[in-house]
Formats: C-alpha cells, structure tokens, sequence
C-alpha cells in the first residue's frame, strides 16, 4: 500500500513538475506576445509623430518660402528706390542747367512710379505662430494606463484588431473585472 502511494505521489510531482514547465513555457510566450502588441502600439505611435512632424516641416516651409518672397521683394525694393536717390543726388550737382532740367523731368518720373508700387504684402500678426498644431494627448495616455488583461477568450477571427492588435479596440483598453478564483488565483 506504501509503494503504491509513493507511485501516486511520485505521479502527481511529476504532473506538478510539468505543470511548473507548462506555466514557464506558457509565461515566456505570453510575455512575448505581450512586447509584440506594445511595440506594435510603439511603432503606430512613431509613425503617427513622424506624419505629424512632416506636417509642421511642410507649414514651416511654406511661411518661411513665403516671407524669404517677401523680404526678397522688399530688398529688391530698397535697392532700386537706392539707386534712384542716388541718381536724383548726382543730378542735383549737374553744373549745366539744361542736362539738369532734361534728367529731372525723367527722374521725377521714375521717383512718381517708384512711389505708386504699393509694398502693403506683410505677413499679417501672427503668422509666424505655429499654435494650431497643438494635439491634446491626455485622454489617449489615460487609456494606455488603463491597458489590462482580458479575461474574455478571443476567438482567432476576433484577435486582430484594426491595429494588428487583441481584442478589436486599442489592446482592449479599460480595466475589466476578473473572476474572484482567477484574480486572486487558487492555492
């Protein structure tokens, strides 16, 4: 009868000590799946920054294009209304009256049209603000902190979500109420 007893004790460590393999194996894979579907979030997370980063790049070339226009504009400008002070000075020293009457009637003429070009194109204020592209990431961190494990069996067909994710939803994201006998596990 002893014998017999110690064979069924012996069988039963023997289980146990599958049982313990089972539970490491069963854990290592879990715990890998569990960093696939993290980086998998991660690199949905990149991939968004990267095209929110591009349209800021894209905004910021755009105004910046624009006002290098209009300082280019400008300069031009300026040089050209130089250039015609500069000539309006060396004719006010022409010695020969004639010449000067001759040139300031033309001169007069460039300083009226030089006057007319209307340079009223300015970036209007607040242009080079780039507040709009603010993003409000609060309720998206508070459903990360919420991530939990499910307690529902998945079907295959149900297990990948739009993300590539368990569950459908973003890692089945909320606390959920567990069974008492597997939250607090059985002893």
């Amino acid at each position: 009868m002893l014998v017999a007893g110690n064979d069924r004790i012996q069988a039963i460590v023997t289980q146990m000590e599958e049982i313990c393999h089972a539970i490491e194996d069963n854990s290592r894979r879990q715990k890998q799946h569990l960093s696939q579907r993290f980086d998998g979030l991660c690199g949905v997370l990149e991939e968004r920054k990267a095209e929110l980063l591009q349209a800021v790049g894209r905004e910021q070339d755009g105004k910046v294009q624009r006002v290098r226009e209009l300082i280019r504009q400008y300069g031009d400008h300026l040089e050209t209304s130089s250039k015609l002070v500069e000539s309006a000075i060396q004719s006010m020293e022409e010695p020969q009256m004639a010449v000067y009457l001759q040139q300031s009637k033309e001169l007069i003429k460039k300083i009226m049209d030089m006057s007319k070009i209307s340079l009223s194109s300015r970036p209007e204020p607040g242009y080079e603000s780039m507040d709009h592209f603010s993003i409000n990431v609060d309720h998206v961190a508070e459903m990360l902190r919420t991530i939990d494990f499910q307690t529902d069996p998945v079907g295959e067909d149900e297990a990948e979500g739009p993300l590539g994710l368990d569950g459908g939803e973003v890692a089945n994201a909320g606390p959920r109420q567990k069974p008492a006998s597997s939250r607090h596990g059985q002893h």
